[in-house]
């Protein structure tokens, strides 16, 4: 159920060796203009000089040779301009691991050429893709096939990265396309739960889970409709807890709230999806898998601050009982919903879990899911689309996606959107007749049900998939999401940017 396979090794090194010191691969990434004399610290300095004086480079193109030690060490050379993004480096990255695919090398080099912080980027730009490249996603083909077989990486130098941090986030990634990429079979609510215990007990998390009995007894009804079509009565809500450890920690009121849409399968419902809109609906619990990885990544680094997060956990299913249009159902903190379009569940389960998340009133709620394809239709798979009712914050989700690699996009939060779902027999309708600007539209309706005094922000992962991958994740299952939260909240200190204001 979850990942077994060891990670690379990780270490620095002042200079790489000869013979069988070398890796069987290096990468180096160097900057716009490449001036010759930084290839002095590399191995067979003449080589790489050679390499790089065969034409003029240019941005994002690669060149490749083998050098001459006993190893036959794959040299591979990408260029980066100076003024390249973070995503853009991220994608050099991957595309320098790809060139490696054909020798599977036990162990890869990685160095940097220049100095400063471009040259940190870079370099952690390099890691990532390598951390990812080198993690296999779940197969179930009863013949072996041949799996990364990366075991060891050499950073040359280091170039003040941050390694500890930087290996967290590539587990927590990995960990959100893992969960992600599993079939609905095999990760059922039951299972799911089982998986989030067990990484609860590994990570030392307090983890509480609410079944629909609970749910019930809180008024849950948003979220109890979806998961009434449902075989099984396993749905339910995972709230998990971190707290540092230190004299004085808070115990109470988080720091933070993250909310995950974990919809396990989406059959649409009474409103039944297509064939072609169906195939993939096992990936629509990303959402949850980012949260969770996100929590346990903070974890990891003892990041002083309290979090949560809180996991909606169920499928989309028909049936005899499932939840129908035109029905009134009534949510978590008292506020009641016309029912438009049972595919539109994903905004009632999350309905209740913001409502949940918001009575132990944490500073900020962050929820991830994969909400609308009205987000895809308008940013494509490419970049994600973020909303805040803290219109102090938008600078910074838009830094924290260009810094992480994870681009995302501020998308208005209006209240004269509400005009669109006003409903003549409930307090609120679940959606519009039609799609126009739905993700829009899905906010404001999420938005009736985050308490306002806590600072909110959602995100619609319309980046979640992509075929043929996206910056350094080669496979149609990203991850996206934990490089970006990871940096929202510890690189741009959003939390710190609320105390402020």
């Amino acid at each position: 159920m979850l990942p077994t396979a060891r990670a690379p090794a990780i270490a620095t090194t002042r200079s790489f060796g000869d013979g069988a010191a070398m890796p069987q691969a290096l990468l180096v990434m160097a900057p716009l203009p490449a001036r010759p004399r930084l290839f002095a610290s590399l191995p067979e300095a003449a080589r790489w000089r050679a390499l790089h004086a065969r034409s003029a480079p240019r941005a994002a193109t690669l060149r490749s040779t083998v050098l001459g030690d006993r190893a036959q060490t794959l040299a591979v050379l990408g260029y980066a301009a100076a003024d390249a993004s973070p995503f853009e480096r991220l994608t050099l990255a991957a595309r320098m691991l790809k060139e490696t695919a054909a020798r599977n090398p036990a162990s890869i080099g990685l160095a940097v050429l220049g100095g400063g912080a471009s040259a940190r980027v870079s370099l952690e730009a390099l890691l990532a893709a390598s951390l990812a490249h080198a993690f296999a996603l779940p197969s179930f083909r009863s013949a072996a096939r041949d799996e990364p077989a990366l075991r060891r990486l050499l950073l040359l130098d280091g170039a003040g990265l941050d390694l500890r941090r930087a290996a967290a986030v590539a587990r927590g990634t990995n960990l959100a396309r893992w969960l992600t990429a599993l079939p609905p079979n095999i990760l059922d609510a039951r299972s799911y739960r089982q998986a989030i215990a067990r990484l609860a007990r590994t990570h030392g998390l307090r983890l509480r889970w609410l079944d629909e009995r609970a749910l019930r007894r809180l008024g849950a009804g948003a979220f109890l409709a979806v998961a009434s079509g449902n075989a099984e009565r396993g749905a339910g809500i995972a709230h998990l807890s971190y707290r540092p450890r230190r004299r004085g920690a808070r115990r109470g009121r988080p720091d933070i709230a993250l909310v995950g849409k974990g919809i396990l399968f989406d059959t649409g419902g009474v409103n039944l999806k297509t064939h072609r809109s169906m195939l993939d609906m096992h990936t629509d619990m990303s959402g949850s898998a980012v949260a969770l990885a996100t929590l346990i990544a903070l974890s990891e680094l003892r990041a002083p601050l309290a979090a949560d997060a809180w996991l909606a956990i169920t499928e989309n299913r028909i049936g005899p009982q499932a939840y129908r249009p035109q029905e009134i159902v009534t949510a978590a903190n008292g506020v009641t919903i016309q029912v438009i379009h049972t595919d539109a569940e994903g905004r009632m389960v999350l309905a209740d879990t913001l409502a949940l998340a918001g009575r132990a009133r944490p500073r900020l709620i962050v929820d991830f899911a994969t909400l609308t394809g009205a987000c895809v239709y308008s940013l494509t798979e490419r970049m994600s689309g973020v909303f805040s009712n803290r219109p102090q914050l938008a600078a910074r989700l838009s830094e924290a996606g260009r810094a992480s690699g994870e681009r995302v996009w501020n998308f208005p939060n209006e209240p004269d959107y509400d005009a669109d779902i006003e409903s003549k027999v409930a307090d609120i309708q679940q959606c519009a007749l039609d799609g126009k600007g739905d993700h829009i539209l899905a906010t404001r309706f999420l938005s009736r049900f985050v308490p306002e005094d806590c600072a909110w922000v959602h995100v619609d992962l319309s980046s979640a998939t992509r075929s043929g991958g996206l910056a350094h994740v080669g496979t149609d299952v990203t991850g996206f999401g934990v490089r970006f939260a990871l940096e929202l909240i510890l690189g741009q200190n959003v939390l710190g940017a609320l105390r402020g204001a």
